[in-house]
């Protein structure tokens, strides 16, 4: 048997640019951050006595006897990327529900190909993984995803990512100390809306614009954030001025579709603004999910009162990126 757990991850500034259809032509940069909740994956080897060769469990259970008629497409892509065609048996636990943001999906393929390396005998590169989660992703199962959350949860820590050429990545680790991580974890809340939705639900419009160049100016001022949310978090001694950054890069990454954001978030976001929360942005590909909000802590108890109708999630930043917590072969 073995265990692999992945971590989630809340973007901070740059999203939209770490898209290969921009960055085939231009320089996409995100900084984003893991946070310590998980998908777990078991991956134990299937015996003989069944009448199926695979089984699954995630929210649901499947039983097949060939890769073909697994419907999880991730579960039957990682499969075939790895060269497992039966005795397998996978199951699937999360801490946070699907299509909120937080790169849950990226999560869950890092993490099954991590565990099935570790099923093989392989030890696998953090590098490694991200790059096979995107060939999975964007090449096996045909999706418009950015590249961004398979570094991150992978890697794991606060990351400053360059995306360049395609899908070439640049990783680079923010070296914070841990008085330093607490201060900007003291000043960030973190909300559910309760609205669910895919990625691809989202990025129709977005993928359209990015690819007719009609929002370049946007995404190079959204990549343009990045450094300087950086220098603030390693080196400013004024952290309210990366709330600003959040503000800013919220009000860019809404130009990019009449999809990212709606009535709902919008009345939320005004709401937490008015109640003392220096910017923020909503988690991911937008449209739904989790709202990150910059607060200073003698605003908190107001902005929780003004958000009172959401769902407030705890959570403490983490830096080991996708780790096998359990190995028995």
């Amino acid at each position: 048997m073995i265990i692999s757990r992945t971590p989630v991850r809340v973007s901070f500034l740059g999203g939209g640019s770490d898209y290969p259809e921009y960055c085939r032509d231009h320089i996409g940069m995100t900084l984003c951050a893991t946070i310590d909740k998980y998908s777990y994956i078991t991956v134990n080897a299937l015996s003989g006595f069944f009448d199926h060769s695979i089984r699954i469990s995630y929210s649901r259970t499947e039983l097949a006897k060939k890769l073909d008629e697994i419907q999880h497409p991730s579960v039957r892509e990682c499969l075939r990327s790895m060269g497992i065609e039966k005795g397998i048996e996978v199951h699937y636990v999360g801490d946070l529900p699907a299509r909120t943001g937080l790169g849950s999906s990226s999560s869950f393929t890092v993490g099954l190909l991590h565990a099935l390396y570790a099923h093989k005998g392989r030890m696998v590169e953090k590098r490694r993984l991200a790059e096979e989660a995107v060939r999975v992703e964007r090449e096996m199962i045909g999706e418009r995803v950015g590249l961004q959350d398979q570094y991150a949860c992978a890697f794991g820590g606060f990351l400053h990512l360059s995306f360049r050429r395609g899908t070439e990545a640049e990783v680079r680790h923010l070296t914070l100390a841990p008085q330093r991580v607490k201060a900007i974890q003291d000043r960030l809340l973190l909300f559910y809306t309760g609205l669910q939705r895919t990625a691809h639900e989202i990025l129709g419009e977005q993928m359209e614009k990015t690819e007719r160049g009609d929002v370049d100016r946007q995404l190079e001022a959204l990549a343009a954030l990045v450094p300087r949310g950086a220098s603030i978090l390693c080196e400013s001694d004024d952290l309210s001025e990366f709330g600003a950054l959040l503000h800013e890069n919220w009000m860019l990454k809404r130009e990019l579709s009449s999809a990212i954001t709606n009535k709902t978030i919008d009345d939320c976001y005004e709401a937490a603004r008015a109640a003392g929360a220096l910017g923020g942005k909503l988690c991911g590909a937008g449209g739904g999910g989790f709202i990150l909000l910059y607060v200073e802590p003698y605003n908190q108890e107001k902005v929780r009162r003004a958000l009172r109708s959401l769902l407030e999630v705890q959570f403490s930043f983490e830096t080991e990126g996708s780790t096998i917590i359990f190995y028995r072969p």
